[in-house]
């Protein structure tokens, strides 16, 4: 038996467990359910609650906090037998009864009205562990709510001190806004100065929350756990695929909350993606519309197919993959539009990717390679804002050691850094440096922006990345900002030489939700648009023909996020109106043009993808990828730009949610804030 292992006996069933691990911990290894409200396994341990006590034999004449203990601290039986734990003994449910009427002695009589209610671990832990009375006839304490944004709601008379809110803001989301003051019943928790939270993850505090003080503030009082369909599914909004789980109510998604994933999220996901739901209510397109004298008419489904290939038949047409299109979709348009001769480009933003060189679009490393990184390198990218839930996992790298340096625009990314510059030589002079230096003990990642790439440079900057990484002997992560654009890469929706080349001379382009792009209206040559989309943003307002499309909540759908993991994304709800799915948009309007694609149903599409693209199949793995380095070239002599300035606004979805035009319009005045002269 290795000597870190320890044998430990709790009701009577006998586990081996690592020494370092607490009785909580061991309990759970053993399958025995010990109650708690401050623990949680991705935080610091408190012990504040005392709901998970246990009877230690042979140890102190009292209960033990089980969450506090660790297993090698336990004294063995007098013949060396495994230590004994009791979790269900006559002494444990008295100190439980006991905790519980003292966490209940200030606790309202709230559950009625109460968003927690039916989710709530108070209510289910004093249903099973607590009694059935209460002794007490003073009158209860009140306390004062805070305001800490438009996300989370506080009633903070409910709060029973737990402190995982201030755990998660301070060790993961790294602010320093929420804390404890005071002593006795007047402790409490409070935000500094008042301050309202300034963090993309603070919504994670609602999850944490074992009681209602902390619960969300777009979802109050609109549906109750018991009333909503529940469907696990994808986010969108960035390129990490965080899991989650969609919440409807008829045909409208009231919420969205996270999946456990260890390998992508673990179990956080961003504000954006939390609170995105009501912009998929708003500005829908629901209906086909043909633009007429400068103006758009409704039309029929029909009628807005047939004019659409009237305008692709015998021309020179370019399908745009948008940021948010699944894999089905872009692999549609592709073949769509190539048998119609044409081009097809999913690099919207100008981003070089190099075609067919999945280790240099993706790279070699996975996310959970950063926990156990020593050192992280960071380029052209600002991780904070392009992937918050990413950015909690480079500061947990940090906190245990992990060093990390940026190359590119400064900022408040959370954790300690070294900045080693902002423009191209630094990361030549890197390159050097990276040559020179003694190799690490603990192998690095180097992680490289969007803002790195999308210049006209920016293959070689990639080339370099790929240089220091295998200098250093480290995996390298391209991280993107589309959800959509790994998959569209993957299936070949790209044009050699890029968005300019694909465009130049285009008569017909076929817009597939790419917003972010501006063509052309002026002159003679101003090409006819068909746009294929979920919002009426920019994309529609361009169009010529508009063909209403699914979200991501409407349709089944295959993503590919940013570490090259095919994942898959389950319709929660219908869409709106007429609209439809998008791969069936593609296939009737391939039939109208008279190159009709060869499959019926989605399966019949994914059985042709697959066949096409072996590693699609593989959902859930992230595929190895063999590594091709890049030619060395020299850069040229530009700074570094992030990619997104504003986190709230990167998609219609987004463009759409009052909630996320609040949080933007607070960001940008808190940049512009003016300081006290005192």
């Amino acid at each position: 038996m290795s000597s870190n292992l320890k044998k430990i006996s709790i009701d009577g069933i006998e586990v081996e467990v690592d020494g370092a691990m607490t009785i909580i911990q061991a309990a759970e290894v053993a399958g025995v359910e010990i109650p708690r409200f401050c623990y949680h396994e991705r935080l610091s341990i408190a012990g504040n609650c005392r709901m998970c006590l246990v009877e230690v034999v042979g140890g102190p004449p009292k209960p033990a906090a089980s969450c506090a203990m660790q297993v090698r601290d336990l004294r063995p039986g007098p013949n060396g037998e495994a230590p004994v734990v009791k979790t269900k003994s006559p002494m444990v449910k008295k100190a439980r009864e006991g905790v519980m009427e003292f966490l209940l002695i200030n606790h309202p009589l709230d559950c009625p009205i109460c968003d927690q209610g039916g989710e709530c671990d108070l209510q289910d832990q004093a249903m099973a562990y607590g009694v059935d009375f209460s002794r007490y006839r003073e009158p209860k304490r009140a306390s004062e709510n805070l305001n800490l944004g438009p996300l989370v709601k506080t009633e903070m008379t409910r709060c029973i001190s737990c402190t995982r809110c201030v755990r998660f803001t301070t060790e993961v989301a790294g602010i320093t806004q929420m804390g404890q003051t005071g002593r006795g019943e007047d402790s409490e928790i409070t935000s500094y100065l008042n301050m309202t939270l300034d963090s993309n993850l603070q919504g994670n505090i609602i999850d944490l929350c074992p009681v209602g003080a902390l619960t969300a503030k777009p979802y109050a009082f609109t549906a109750r756990p018991w009333e909503l369909t529940k469907t696990e599914s994808i986010d969108v909004m960035d390129a990490l695929g965080s899991n989650i789980r969609v919440d409807t109510k008829g045909r409208e998604v009231m919420r969205i909350i996270p999946r456990n994933n260890d390998g992508v999220n673990e179990e956080w996901i961003s504000d954006k993606t939390r609170f995105i739901w009501d912009g998929l209510r708003r500005q829908r397109l629901d209906k086909p519309y043909i633009r007429e004298n400068g103006r758009l008419r409704p039309a029929t489904w029909p009628e807005a197919l047939e004019k659409a290939a009237a305008a692709m038949k015998g021309k020179k047409v370019v399908g745009l993959v948008g940021d948010l299109a699944p894999v089905e979709a872009a692999y549609s348009l592709k073949l769509l539009v190539e048998g119609l001769g044409g081009k097809v480009e999913c690099r919207t933003d100008g981003a070089r990717l190099p075609i067919g060189n999945r280790s240099a679009y993706v790279g070699t490393a996975t996310i959970e390679d950063i926990d156990s990184a020593g050192g992280i390198l960071l380029i052209g990218t600002n991780p904070r804002v392009e992937a918050p839930v990413l950015n909690a996992r480079i500061r947990k790298a940090w906190a245990q050691g992990a060093q990390i340096g940026l190359i590119g625009e400064a900022a408040d990314l959370t954790y300690d850094y070294h900045h080693f510059g902002t423009d191209r030589a630094a990361l030549v002079a890197h390159l050097d440096l990276a040559r020179s230096a003694p190799a690490d003990k603990k192998p690095g990642v180097v992680i490289v922006g969007q803002g790195a790439l999308n210049e006209a440079d920016g293959e070689a900057v990639l080339a370099h990345a790929m240089a220091i990484a295998e200098a250093r002997q480290a995996k390298l992560l391209v991280l993107h900002t589309a959800a959509g654009r790994v998959g569209a890469m993957d299936v070949g929706a790209v044009t050699e030489g890029g968005l300019s080349v694909a465009t130049e001379g285009a008569q017909v382009v076929f817009n597939l939700g790419a917003d972010e792009v501006e063509i052309s209206r002026d002159g003679v040559a101003a090409p006819f648009v068909i746009y294929q989309g979920s919002h009426g943003d920019r994309g529609a307002n361009r169009a010529d023909v508009i063909l209403p499309a699914a979200a991501y909540t409407e349709e089944n759908g295959l993503f590919v996020n940013t570490e090259g993991r095919p994942q898959l994304a389950f319709r929660a709800g219908f869409a709106p109106g007429e609209a439809k799915e998008n791969w069936a948009i593609l296939r009737a309007l391939s039939a109208e043009v008279g190159a009709k694609l060869p499959w019926d149903s989605l399966p019949g599409l994914r059985a042709a993808l697959v066949a096409a693209h072996p590693h699609l199949g593989a959902v859930g793995e992230v595929a190895a990828n063999d590594w091709s380095a890049l030619e060395l070239r020299a850069p040229g002599k530009a700074t570094f730009r992030n990619a997104i300035k504003d986190f709230y606004m990167t998609n219609p979805i987004a463009r759409a949610s009052s909630v996320m035009a609040e949080l933007s319009a607070m960001a940008k005045a808190r940049l512009t804030a003016p300081l006290a002269a005192e």
